[in-house]
């Protein structure tokens, strides 16, 4: 039996079992629950009394991550822990608002996407799914669809015929995976038309569907938004434009549901952060430690002096911009994960000498090791780069939110402790690299750019003294290219491997708002560039790279409109100023778009200076615009031949650095 699906509906825990080619859904009725700590009971014996006429409670020993409490066990749900917080508000409340299927689940000692004995942290496991693919195209302003593309099979037609057929071919295949690009978006639509012909929804097995709300919050300084889902029954639909099925491709998918113990229509769509926070959860109630539901310990009161001394962030060692040959790339593999293991930092351990073993310590370790393996694994086997991406990024947010006041497991001083141990590492790589007659160039977080020999040497000693696992690249040759006030951008950087591969950070090939166009030429231009063995043969180069820019340059008057298009993420709906962004929110909204922060726009711009753009029917852009886009895309390469060619100052072989602490938050 491999668990396809899980969700709860009520007392209700719904699991859809696959057996062989059979699926079968199982109901397991689950009294929810939820614990009660008061620390003087006596004051609250009225609606102690109150809540035992209406519902089961149990004396019991609340088990947390700071110790054992006293408390009661009250076989209720959220609506009752709410009234109850309203009435004793000095109470202590836990597991709350703890999904009822994890609840079951952790108990049964079972999880998503696995059969009996699975492994749970192996990136080696079975998928014995059934799938179709999914591309639909249509008008998005007016919701109307136009034409449906299923395995690579066109369905044309009036849009109820679409629809019908399209539905009519999913019941056929019965798929237990539909991969279906903008399906959130798109789902309402097919709704609609569902209910006018009045057909069953055959998305979901039960023609049912489990609505996620919209969302826009804030995540590391960028808005984002999470689009309003219906999520099917019995059956994975995954919308292949989500975040986290770009990054880890469905294996990745199917591991987060299984590390997190949610359904994978849930694991595909909800951030990496929540995920990771899902994972603590189920981990702390698998060996029945207590979730709180209300933070009480995000953070003590600090004085001014004492915030001034805790509060920073990684370090960061400023380049000067140039070219630099024959460059090693020292990295700490996942460097902060690391260090909470490590270190044993967990909210009841920081500070306060404790050997036992804390819990983010005692859940992060099987994930971080399960992270090295797969790393491992991916150089020799691409397949296994997906689950690796996805296991990167659950690790880089468990260090966020560690400093998140409403993460259940959080508390400020494990962040600031990570920050500190982290800049010591870093300070302390630098001083052995130099020692050992390296040169650092440059430094960021948890890697540094070195020249010099013997860095198998260098490496086991960092290992060694600071005992972190690394990674060593070696560069042919770096660009670190220079700010606006011509110092050395912390990551903007380009450079081709040994490998003949080209690496590229922070350039505007990389930018989300790039357009198409633009992309295509300084793509190409890194393609020619990763021919260039040394330095100097950048100046043959030189040429054919221009002739790359001109030639693009010269064709713009003739450029597909699709082409450049802007995809930009808009960080807020009111706009105070007449921006390119604002007119773009203006044009959605008269087309009769709802438009929140996080949502992605796009655009063409039809006349810069006036602020004109459109969102629709692209027929004419401004030329003067996108060339200027074009030439500062051009600027990034052009650098690296006026530094060859001496008009820079000539190849960077040393230099200053300057140190500079940034807060990351």
């Amino acid at each position: 039996m491999w668990i396809l699906d899980c969700y709860s509906r009520g007392n209700r825990v719904e699991l859809w079992l696959k057996n062989g080619k059979k699926v079968k859904r199982n109901t397991v009725r689950w009294e929810n629950s939820f614990y009660l700590y008061l620390p003087d009971p006596s004051l609250h014996s009225e609606m102690i009394s109150a809540l035992e006429s209406f519902y089961r409670i149990e004396e019991c020993e609340i088990k947390t991550i700071y110790g054992k409490l006293k408390g009661y066990k009250i076989y209720a749900g959220r609506d009752v822990a709410e009234k109850v917080e309203r009435q004793a508000k000095d109470c202590k409340l836990f597991n709350v608002d703890v999904r009822l299927e994890q609840k079951f689940m952790a108990e049964k000692g079972i999880f998503p996407c696995s059969k009996p004995f699975d492994i749970r942290f192996s990136s080696e496991f079975e998928v014995p799914l059934t799938s179709l693919s999914i591309e639909l195209k249509g008008n998005i302003f007016e919701q109307r669809i136009e034409e449906v593309y299923i395995d690579g099979e066109k369905i044309v037609g009036k849009e109820s015929e679409i629809v019908e057929e399209m539905l009519s071919k999913v019941e056929s295949a019965d798929p237990d995976l539909i991969l279906f690009r903008n399906v959130d978006f798109w789902m309402h639509r097919i709704e609609e038309v569902v209910k006018r012909i009045g057909a069953p929804n055959s998305f979901s097995r039960t023609s049912k569907f489990i609505k996620m709300p919209q969302k826009s919050y804030w995540s590391y300084g960028r808005a984002k938004f999470r689009r309003e889902a219906l999520i099917p029954e019995g059956r994975i639909l995954i919308d292949t434009e989500n975040f986290n099925y770009r990054e880890g491709g469905l294996k990745g998918v199917l591991l987060a549901s299984r590390i997190s113990a949610i359904s994978a229509n849930l694991a595909s769509r909800l951030s990496p952060g929540t995920l990771i926070s899902l994972y603590e959860v189920y981990e702390a109630l698998k060996i029945g430690i207590a979730v709180p539901f209300r933070k009480s310990d995000a953070e003590k009161r600090k004085t001014l002096e004492e915030l001034r001394q805790v509060d920073k962030g990684g370090m960061i060692l400023q380049p000067s911009p140039g070219i630099y040959e024959d460059v090693w790339q020292l990295d700490f593999t996942s460097m902060y994960p690391s260090i909470i293991v490590g270190y044993n930092l967990s909210p009841e351990t920081v500070r306060s000498g404790s050997e036992t073993t804390g819990f983010l310590p005692k859940v992060l370790k099987p994930l971080f090791e399960l992270r090295i393996r797969t790393k491992r694994l991916k150089k020799e086997n691409k397949e296994y780069s997906g689950i690796d991406s996805m296991l990167k990024w659950m690790l880089v947010t468990c260090f966020g939110y560690t400093g998140y006041r409403n993460a259940k497991f959080s508390r400020i001083e494990v962040h600031e402790e990570i920050n500190r141990i982290g800049r010591e590492i870093f300070l302390k790589t630098k001083e052995i690299a130099e020692n050992m007659g390296f040169e650092v160039i440059h430094g960021m977080v948890d890697c540094v750019w070195l020249k010099g020999y013997e860095i198998e040497e260098l490496r086991n000693r960092v290992e060694i003294e600071t005992g972190l696992l690394t990674e060593v690249d070696k560069f042919s040759w770096i660009v670190f290219l220079p700010m606006k006030d011509g110092s050395g951008a912390y990551n903007r950087y380009y450079g081709r491997l040994f490998d003949g591969k080209m690496k590229l950070r922070g350039v505007f090939a990389r930018r989300r708002d790039c357009p198409e166009y633009v992309k295509r030429m300084q793509l190409k231009c890194f393609d020619l560039l990763s021919k260039a063995e040394k330095v100097e043969d950048l100046i043959k180069l030189a040429p054919k790279l221009r002739m790359i820019y001109e030639e693009f340059a010269k064709n713009m008057v003739n450029a597909d409109p699709e082409e450049l298009i802007i995809k930009r993420i808009v960080s807020r709906s009111e706009h105070a100023k007449e921006t390119l962004e604002a007119s773009a929110v203006r044009e959605y909204r008269r087309l009769g778009f709802e438009v929140l922060p996080g949502m992605a726009l796009e655009f063409v711009v039809v006349d810069r200076r006036k602020k004109v753009v459109k969102v629709r029917n692209f027929d004419s852009f401004d030329v003067k615009y996108y060339l200027r886009l074009l030439r500062k895309a051009w600027e990034e390469i052009e650098f690296a031949i006026k530094w060859t060619t001496n008009a820079g100052g000539g190849i960077r072989t040393r230099g200053p650095l300057r140190d500079r602490v940034l807060r990351i938050s």
